[in-house]
């Protein structure tokens, strides 16, 4: 009796065995797929899909399959990698064109999308709008900045403290300034895109001097930019991004001068200019965006390189939220090579509007952003600095924008001993700006 049951059970565990070693063939694996893509069983045709594989089988359609069941559970990101791989197997098939092209656009991959449509057959060409050269964007902005702090600076008594006397003492304190802008991006051909910008900014400051008497004027900055930015695809998925930036303007001051007993001021102008040369290299994988950048720059008259690295997370799978932690390193002559700055960002789709935001800390002084888009020319130094942007969606094709920064900013009042400097002393204050605009996106 005992010895029958131990036969019986033996042998089904065998056939058990037998049975879960057995492999799976590709007439099942197509089968049981094509059943659950018929029935819309996303996350069980995502588990099939990756459990076949293990079993070593793997064909177009089951990568196709797999990629639209990411699709349709909006994870673009995981599903455009499974229809490039089913697009190096057969890319006569429109609709996996038409599955290729969007699950790149809704990853915020459209250089990448756009490359890839101009292998696409003429009717997928002429149903999602493609054309090699065409303008992608167009965008103004203006925006204002102040400092709260300007009367309490502007009365205070820096000059006490960093001990003028007889000698020759000043500072600038900034009072506000605006800015308009100009952006434009185009697409040369697929795949190579060029953005420019134009920017007018009017700085206005309080230029306090302190030589026997104190004496102030208002003086003020004009500042031009151009920013140019060309952004192409080497290969299947590497992004190269050099930009130049170059920046003229004037600046207002008043100098002090002796005739005789008596002492007098007069006005007299700075012009100057400033050049950023940035090259950026990233590219896509999976969730990830990993790139690199570095910066040559000369920025009042000093030379200095920045370099930065980072990496994107889209936890989602998707442009609806995703962080960017990002370092930044610096070297120039006096302080050769070190850590510079830290910064974080990202962006989450709130609604039908868009947010992004970001925060740095670290030592910026002469201090270079976004490819060199955005650079920090003015005086002094700043340790922190938030930004936060809403994106407003007007119909399909425009866009409206409003920002907030805020900002602390270190500057010096300077004490000079017969045209010498000596004694200083940092103050600090906080600046605030906000800016409004709107895009046309063609």
């Amino acid at each position: 009796m005992y010895k029958r049951i131990g036969i019986t059970v033996f042998l089904s565990l065998f056939l058990l065995t037998a049975m879960a070693q057995k492999k799976w063939n590709y007439v099942e694996v197509d089968t049981k797929s094509y059943t659950l893509f018929q029935q819309k069983k996303w996350d069980e045709l995502i588990a099939f899909s990756a459990e076949s594989r293990k079993q070593g089988i793997d064909f177009f359609y089951l990568q196709a399959r797999t990629g639209i069941a990411f699709y349709n559970l909006k994870k673009y990101r995981v599903a455009s990698e499974w229809f490039l791989k089913a697009w190096e197997n057969d890319q006569s098939f429109e609709w996996l064109q038409e599955y290729l092209y969007y699950s790149l656009v809704y990853s915020g991959r459209s250089s990448e999308a756009s490359k890839y449509a101009a292998k696409f057959t003429k009717p997928m060409q002429q149903k999602i709008g493609f054309a090699k050269n065409k303008p992608l964007r167009l965008a103004v902005e203006g925006g204002y900045c102040f400092n709260p702090n300007f009367d309490e600076l502007t009365n205070g008594s820096l000059d006490e403290e960093a001990e003028v006397g007889d000698d020759y003492g000043e500072a600038y304190y900034l009072k506000n300034y605006h800015f308009e802008s100009v952006d434009f991006s185009h697409q040369v051909l697929p795949g190579f895109n060029i953005t420019h910008n134009l920017s007018f900014v009017t700085v206005n400051r309080e230029q306090q001097i302190d030589w026997g008497t104190r004496n102030t004027f208002p003086v003020k900055t004009q500042q031009y930019q151009y920013f140019i930015n060309p952004n192409f695809i080497v290969g299947k998925r590497i992004h190269i991004s050099p930009s130049f930036n170059v920046v003229w303007g004037k600046s207002e001051l008043f100098l002090g001068a002796e005739r005789g007993a008596s002492r007098y001021f007069y006005p007299s102008e700075i012009n100057y200019s400033d050049i950023i040369f940035s090259t950026s290299v990233w590219s896509n994988f999976g969730n990830f965006t990993t790139g690199a950048e570095i910066n040559f720059a000369s920025i009042t008259n000093r030379n200095f390189n920045q370099y930065s690295a980072w990496i994107t997370y889209y936890p989602f799978s998707n442009t609806n939220f995703y962080i960017t932690p990002k370092i930044y390193f610096k070297s120039d002559a006096d302080n050769g090579f070190g850590y510079n700055t830290f910064g974080i960002s990202g962006g989450a789709k709130l609604g039908p509007a868009y947010f992004y935001g970001q925060y740095l800390v670290g030592d910026m002084k002469n201090f270079i952003e976004t490819a060199g888009y955005v650079i920090a020319n003015f005086p002094g130094r700043s340790e922190n600095k938030f930004m936060g942007t809403l994106y407003f969606p007007i119909g399909k094709k425009y866009q409206f924008l409003v920002r907030y920064i805020n900002q602390n900013i270190f500057e010096t009042y300077q004490v000079y001993t017969g045209g010498i400097p000596g004694n200083s002393v940092e103050y600090s204050y906080y600046k605030h700006t906000i800016t409004g605009g709107i895009s046309w996106n063609f």
